[in-house]
């Protein structure tokens, strides 16, 4: 039986484009430190790629680890966070909640790199929300709430603590409150 946290490829496909968006706003992050390492700009292009039907995900699962692995050639935390979301984006061709990954790991980077941290995160977080179609809100909106299901990304790991958990809890706040109409 499938995780709950997997979608069906025409859910991934959908959030793979957000996924991209959201890792792409900080991709600069990285780039300034590791101006020749192409894995997460290439990672992203490959998640988009994927979302309008020019992948498979096979081919993108076999490969999704690629962009994650940049973070390993920088060094500042905003750099590395730029860095995993890239990678998370990846990820989803393999597990929609990924997309998840992806938009906290961007807000991440783009506290890491802000004087004031919180209204840095809050603003990306806000941004992540208001560009999301639809269709989008409602492929996340059927994911488990992180820490519910320990088959994916949205179970005990990485994203399940700190300012990756509570980005994700801020952004499933938002969709629930969608889903009940409050």
């Amino acid at each position: 039986m499938a995780s709950p946290q997997t979608l069906d490829d025409a859910d991934r496909r959908l959030v793979a484009l957000w996924a991209a968006d959201c890792a792409e706003r900080v991709l600069r992050l990285f780039e300034a430190e590791a101006p020749e390492d192409d894995r997460a700009r290439d990672g992203i292009a490959r998640t988009r790629a994927y979302g309008r039907g020019q992948l498979d995900a096979a081919g993108e699962i076999k490969r999704r680890f690629d962009a994650s692995r940049a973070a390993q050639s920088v060094k500042s935390p905003a750099a590395v966070a730029a860095a995993r979301a890239a990678g998370q984006a990846s990820g989803v061709a393999h597990m929609g909640a990924h997309a998840l990954g992806a938009a906290a790991y961007a807000a991440k980077a783009a506290s890491c790199a802000a004087v004031n941290q919180e209204a840095a995160r809050r603003d990306e977080v806000r941004w992540q929300i208001d560009h999301m179609t639809p269709e989008v809100r409602v492929a996340l909106a059927s994911l488990p709430l992180l820490g519910e299901n320990s088959s994916g990304p949205l179970g005990t790991g990485h994203l399940a603590s700190g300012v990756l958990a509570v980005t994700i809890r801020e952004i499933q706040a938002e969709l629930s409150h969608d889903a009940t109409g409050g």
